[in-house]
């Protein structure tokens, strides 16, 4: 009972963190490089990036199928690996080789003395049966084992999670690769959880208003989608649009197809940080377009997508399907 308590608060705690300080490009920066640990953004090429680096919708499809004890076990891996200074990498290695080895559940059977989240074996000398379940005990011991593997860091996460578990199935792992990436980026609040891509650099936006406009947006990240919300707990994505540029002082109307006559147009591919992207069933015609999201600059967007999505930052490109021609600047 205490155990499931505290998972509770480390949920809540996770998903209530918000950024607060003014200069919003400066938050993100800093963000990257701290919680990269030194590690440099990649291009999804690289052997350290994604394992399906195209199909991010499944990492967050299979994210929204976590159950309550799965997401406290997320929620506990990550709050251990912030209190031990790791890199966003380190905990979506544990997280892939925790879904892997039990489906993120404490277990208490296994494969002959298999036991707990990573089905750690008293008799291989992991720790006695009442360490290795419990959850603190065998996070950390994982990151122990896992800081111990030569370059673990320029691993892909799945072979990371293998060098500590040494399953008879090596390429086990993968699976969950994109999953975690999402679960890391939303609930660790990591911009570019994955090194696919250059994050945000040096994008400033356009003005004071689309700057906190950003903060407040970057802020919600991980609370959900509902159709109709406005906040706080949950969003639409015009909804998110409304209360972000509401804390900027600037008022929107309701709906999406109002907001894009709410300011300035641009020609889409001229957007800047801050500036709102629309995507339409006919992107010739204003009257079919049915999402807005925030533009971050370079390649990246945040959005309150769809049910079962939280908001969160994904990989945009100006030739995705849909994308109307124009980008709006509230307040101008």
């Amino acid at each position: 009972m205490k155990l499931g308590i505290l998972v509770g608060v480390l949920v809540a705690a996770v998903f209530a963190a918000v950024l607060t300080t003014s200069a919003v490009t400066k938050v993100v920066v800093d963000q990257q490089q701290a919680a990269a640990g030194g590690l440099t953004n990649t291009s999804c090429d690289a052997a350290i990036g994604p394992t399906q680096p195209g199909q991010p919708q499944q990492g967050a499809n299979d994210a929204s199928n976590l159950d309550q004890e799965q997401k406290g076990t997320v929620a506990l891996i990550i709050s251990i690996g912030k209190q031990r200074g790791l890199a966003p990498r380190a905990w979506q290695v544990a997280i892939q080789a925790g879904m892997t080895e039990s489906g993120l559940h404490n277990l208490d059977h296994g494969d002959r003395d298999s036991l707990g989240i990573f089905q750690m074996r008293p008799s291989m000398n992991w720790g006695s049966a009442a360490e290795v379940t419990n959850p603190n005990y065998a996070i950390n011991k994982f990151f122990d084992v896992l800081m111990s593997v030569p370059d673990w860091a320029n691993l892909r996460p799945g072979d990371a999670a293998q060098s500590v578990e040494r399953s008879g199935f090596p390429d086990r792992y993968h699976k969950w690769e994109a999953m975690a990436a999402v679960l890391v980026q939303n609930l660790g609040q990591v911009v570019d959880a994955a090194g696919c891509g250059q994050g945000l650099g040096a994008a400033l936006p356009p003005s004071q208003a689309a700057a906190q406009a950003i903060k407040f947006a970057l802020g919600e990240q991980g609370k959900p989608y509902v159709w109709g919300a406005t906040g706080p707990n949950a969003y639409d994505c015009s909804g998110l649009m409304l209360r972000a540029y509401q804390s900027a002082g600037v008022i929107l109307p309701r709906v999406s197809q109002d907001q894009y006559k709410a300011g300035a147009m641009l020609p889409v591919r001229d957007a800047q940080p801050g500036d709102l992207i629309f995507l339409a069933t006919d992107p010739a015609n204003p009257a079919t377009i049915h999402h807005v999201a925030m533009y971050l600059g370079e390649g990246k967007i945040v959005e309150a997508q769809q049910t079962g999505v939280p908001v969160h930052i994904r990989p945009f490109s100006f030739d995705e399907a849909e994308v109307v021609p124009q980008a709006v600047r509230p307040g101008v």
